[in-house]
């Protein structure tokens, strides 16, 4: 008899890796999910979740153990935005955006701003928070407007960020700003930003469709004094650096996605099981079965090329197209996904007692945030039309 070797699962996880989800999974459901529907309805940010999130340690996952974290990988980190995400789309987007946009460029090309801030962004003494996207600069980040000027023993910032996640309850913020506007993109730098930093103030955020629990604000840089040695890496590499960033953070926000629709999907499930219609459950009709299916198949994909981009950032390959990918197609099966879900409800789904409205809102801003829709097919088709 021939015996053929055990051929494991693409996505088979670590026993450590299915320890943290299992972990994340037990918090979520226990304190994150019974807070979900106040703090959206509300617009609350829960900072208790917050202190329980940092006291399990989720901050510091993907981070070495030098600085304070937990010497883990990137896919264990995204199956914990996953989990978190699944209940409460706010919560998931909080731990995204500390982790991924406001910590790890710090962790990454921050030299001796690395010791500085990460140990205290992984203790959750404060948060992180990225200043990207301006009023006339969206999509199109090459067009910042915010400068820095030398001014010798510091820099100067001028200019305004806007849909800065976190920023109210921030310690250190990343920002972009024009420091040689001769040069374009290629003269973009980026700067941490202390909170307590003369100049730079926070002005309230504008009223969200949803992802309502989770802080957003606009900075304000008026001769804004920076210190020298607070600048991100070599000047000019600013623009590099946030496409490096972003590529990593459109894995978790495809991880993000990917648990809302997880979410959705299992509420329809559970709801199409149990609820009588035409003489059984709606799981009884064809036309349901058909859109649950869709929605099984949708998210499996997504699962395979989200954990597929995380583990190529973690083995150190090339990754950018792959986090597009997982990006673009998670975030729209999100949308599917939720849409579906109120369907399913019918008129219930359209009631704000029920949660498939709630993360069909969260969902939209997946298909924005990290890149619109749009933004990730560009990126994909010139990886793929370059031979990436």
């Amino acid at each position: 008899m021939i015996t053929l070797p055990e051929i494991k699962h693409g996505l088979d996880l670590t026993e450590s890796q299915v320890m943290i989800r299992d972990m994340v999974r037990e918090f979520a459901l226990a304190e994150v999910a019974p807070k979900a529907h106040e703090i959206d309805e509300h617009h609350v940010f829960p900072q208790d979740t917050w202190k329980r999130i940092v006291e399990l340690g989720l901050p510091g996952i993907p981070f070495s153990e030098d600085v304070g974290g937990a010497g883990g990988d990137t896919l264990s980190y995204i199956l914990a935005v996953e989990e978190i995400s699944k209940v409460c789309g706010s919560t998931g987007l909080t731990l995204a955006a500390h982790v991924s946009l406001g910590t790890y460029p710090i962790y990454a090309w921050g030299d001796h701003l690395k010791t500085k801030y990460v140990p205290d962004l992984i203790a959750g003494k404060y948060m992180g928070a990225y200043g990207l996207t301006e009023p006339g600069a969206g999509s199109d980040s090459g067009s910042t407007r915010t400068t820095a000027v030398d001014g010798g023993s510091h820099w100067v910032l001028n200019g305004r960020k806007c849909f800065c996640t976190n920023a109210n309850f921030a310690g250190t913020y990343i920002v972009t700003a024009v420091t040689d506007k001769s040069l374009g993109a290629k003269g973009i730098s980026a700067f941490v930003v202390p909170r307590n930093t003369p100049g730079f103030v926070i002005e309230k955020g504008e009223h969200k469709l949803g992802m309502r629990g989770s802080d957003w604000a606009s900075l304000v840089f008026e001769d804004a004094k920076i210190p020298k040695d607070h600048l991100l890496g070599p000047p000019g590499e600013g623009f590099k650096t946030f496409m490096k960033t972003l590529d990593g953070g459109r894995i978790s926000i495809g991880a993000l996605s990917l648990g809302i629709a997880e979410g959705a999907y299992e509420c329809a499930l559970r709801y199409a099981k149990e609820r009588e219609a035409f003489g059984g459950t709606l799981a009884d009709l064809q036309a349901v079965q058909f859109k649950l299916a869709d929605m099984a198949l949708q998210i499996e994909a997504s699962r395979h090329l989200v954990y597929h981009a995380a583990r190529l950032k973690d083995a150190g390959l090339p990754y950018s197209k792959e986090a597009a990918m997982a990006k673009l197609s998670a975030s729209e099966t999100a949308m599917k996904v939720t849409y579906d879900a109120i369907q399913v409800y019918g008129g219930y789904g359209y009631s704000r007692e029920y949660p498939v409205e709630r993360m069909w809102r969260d969902a939209k801003l997946c298909v924005i945030g990290e890149g619109t829709s749009e933004v990730q097919r560009l990126v994909i088709s010139r990886n793929i039309l370059r031979g990436a």
